[in-house]
């Protein structure tokens, strides 16, 4: 098995724009540069939790068909569906 040494493009001190920026990262992985990494001490509250849920194929259809009338999206019409359904039951 033969390894290749790929050279690595020099990291920019800085970018003109952040299309600049956009456009270096878009051909360029993080981990190329993982020396320059540190650790933040940002913290993230995650306030939403998304669930998958597995439903039929021709259920899915009906919900992309409802969606696409309501233009909404997917998930929202399954929200609203499951909210009005669980509503009625509580009563």
């Amino acid at each position: 098995m033969s390894t290749t040494n790929k050279v690595r493009d020099p990291l920019p001190e800085s970018f003109a724009t952040e299309e600049e920026a956009g456009e270096f990262w878009d051909t360029h992985s993080t981990m190329e540069y993982e020396e320059y990494l540190e650790p933040g001490e940002d913290e993230i509250d995650l306030w939403e939790r998304i669930f998958e849920v597995p439903v039929e194929a021709d259920v899915f259809q009906r919900l992309r068909q409802q969606a696409q009338s309501s233009h909404e999206s997917v998930s929202k019409v399954v929200d609203h569906i499951l909210r009005e359904r669980l509503t009625m039951s509580d009563s």
